[in-house]
């Protein structure tokens, strides 16, 4: 069950992530290309730790949750 609940989790992760990356990446990645590996880095993962914890991650869970309701009340 832990493995199962893991899975899901990263998942989920995985869910906001790829594509918060491939947007910010197609709008910032041009820009930022003149800076160095390390800037470019800190500057991604400093916008998309808290975008993917604070927001992405808690609206898959809403979407997650409004179809388990959905299908509960089938």
């Amino acid at each position: 069950m832990k493995v199962k609940m893991k899975l899901i989790a990263s998942l989920k992760i995985w869910v906001v992530i790829y594509p918060s990356i491939t947007l910010f990446l197609y709008f910032l990645g041009e820009p930022l290309a003149v800076l160095p590996l390390y800037l470019r880095t800190f500057i991604l993962t400093l916008t998309l730790v808290p975008w993917i914890v604070f927001v992405g991650v808690p609206f898959v869970d809403s979407i997650i949750r409004l179809f388990s309701q959905t299908t509960e009340k089938r």
